[in-house]
């Protein structure tokens, strides 16, 4: 283990670097795939294991992915929009009006870095690290107004206030590093399985939300004299936390493979920082995912992959938790009586997204000795009800196609250059807004990414 524990310290500075930037909502707040080649091909390929970084979709490929260390980046950049009509109401009895606005959000350039390293042993096993960026929700709306009534049925009426919120510049910024610790073997020729253990860092932060202090369980448990402090502009708080990842590969044929793999939910201590903002004292898990998928080779030159892939995002109450929850919190003017039902409560409102599905398709074609083609194509239906459209300002994950194309080149014998290239179509959700009836709020995302990655065998 000495030997390999420079190559340990400088990738955990890599990734420390570089992710703290990191945004990435194509699947949701999930990557549309992992691994240049990967990525190429729309995320599908979990039944095509070809570089150590493939151990992140599916811990299985490890004994067959050689020894090889690969590092990566990719440039990536979401535009995210947001519009709300004209109010009847302007913040009149009770309503909290946002705009109208028309505001695109800022920060839209972030680095998402990758490296792993696969070692071979005896008897058909092998091991390997991998560490890798993600993120998501990140936005940062500058400018916009909100008006409201700041002392309720009392004497003044309703003002206005900068930001989307009332609060100032509104945003979030949620980034992630993973590093995941590999074992696989094959169980005889057809099969084999792994197992990782998967460490993750999150960071999170978010601002311009303090006009919700109303809606908070310690605004509401102390009958309304005590306004929260964990709530908005608190800077950047980190989280940490464990899961598992296990998977099956299985090379049935020259002609098919079969692949499965199924992370956990992976649990993560508080954003303390934010504990009145996010549902259970600041919970803010990572959902459970399977993908399934198979790899028919027609020919030695060809590779078709079909994947799917689940994600369970209502599994996490933060993410999955109706914002309507919030109108039982005694404070909202409803008549609710459920504390826990306010902002931070363990029934706390949130986004309200619906678990996603994912459908992919991938195509690898070898033009050649030193060229290697790729193409792919998937689609799910974005996680976004448009019952649930106001808090979804700060997370706007719309986009449902990606579009995506690139190659390998190989001139020297054990290295390799890798590129992949992904667009994702403008898409949009328009809904009712929450706290205002009378308005409605459209939501608009696309995204580019361009990734470039080298790999060394030995």
């Amino acid at each position: 283990m000495k030997k390999y524990s420079g190559w340990i310290i400088a990738a955990s500075f890599f990734v420390g670097v570089f992710a703290a930037g990191n945004a990435c909502a194509t699947n949701g707040y999930f990557t549309h795939g992992t691994g240049t080649k990967n990525k190429a091909m729309a995320g599908a390929g979990i039944a095509l294991p070809e570089d150590a970084i493939d151990v992140t979709n599916n811990p299985a490929v490890a004994p067959f992915v050689g020894n090889q260390l690969i590092i990566g980046a990719a440039l990536f950049s979401p535009t995210r929009k947001y519009s709300t009509s004209e109010s009847q109401l302007n913040g009149q009895f009770g309503a909290f009006t946002i705009g109208p606005n028309n505001i695109k959000s800022s920060s839209n350039y972030f680095v998402i870095p990758h490296i792993a390293k696969s070692w071979q042993l005896s008897n058909g096993s092998a091991w390997a690290l991998a560490f890798y960026g993600r993120g998501g929700m990140n936005t940062d709306w500058k400018g916009g107004t909100a008006t409201f009534d700041p002392d309720g049925p009392g004497p003044a009426g309703p003002m206005t206030f900068d930001g989307t919120f009332g609060a100032g510049k509104a945003g979030v910024n949620l980034s992630q590093a993973f590093l995941d610790v590999t074992w696989a073997k094959k169980i005889n020729d057809k099969v084999s399985l792994g197992i990782a253990g998967v460490f993750v860092a999150q960071m999170f932060k978010a601002n311009g939300v303090g006009s919700f202090a109303g809606f908070t369980e310690t605004f509401a448990a102390s009958g309304g004299t005590v306004f929260p402090t964990n709530l908005s502009n608190n800077g950047t708080d980190w989280s940490y936390g464990a899961g598992l990842k296990i998977g099956l590969h299985a090379p049935i044929s020259d002609v098919l493979s079969f692949g499965i793999s199924y992370q956990t939910k992976i649990y993560m201590t508080e954003f303390d920082s934010y504990s009145d903002l996010f549902a259970k004292q600041g919970d803010f898990d990572i959902p459970a995912n399977l993908k399934i998928g198979v790899t028919f080779h027609p020919n030695k030159d060809l590779a078709l992959s079909f994947d799917i892939e689940n994600t369970w995002f209502s599994g996490v109450d933060s993410v999955g938790n109706s914002i309507m929850n919030l109108f039982a919190c005694p404070t909202a003017g409803q008549g609710g009586t459920d504390l826990s039902s306010c902002l931070g409560g363990d029934n706390g409102g949130g986004f309200g997204w619906d678990d996603m599905t994912t459908y992919k398709v991938g195509l690898a074609w070898k033009a050649g000795e030193d060229w290697t083609w790729r193409f792919g194509y998937s689609y799910g239906k974005q996680p976004i009800p448009g019952s649930e459209i106001t808090f979804n300002i700060l997370a706007p994950a719309t986009v449902e196609s990606t579009l995506t194309t690139g190659f390998t080149v190989s001139r020297t014998k054990n290295r390799e250059l890798n590129v992949a290239l992904m667009y994702a179509p403008n898409n949009k959700v328009t809904g009712s807004q929450n706290f205002d009836p009378t308005q409605s709020v459209t939501l608009k995302m696309y995204q580019w990414e361009a990734e470039v990655s080298y790999g060394w065998r030995f």
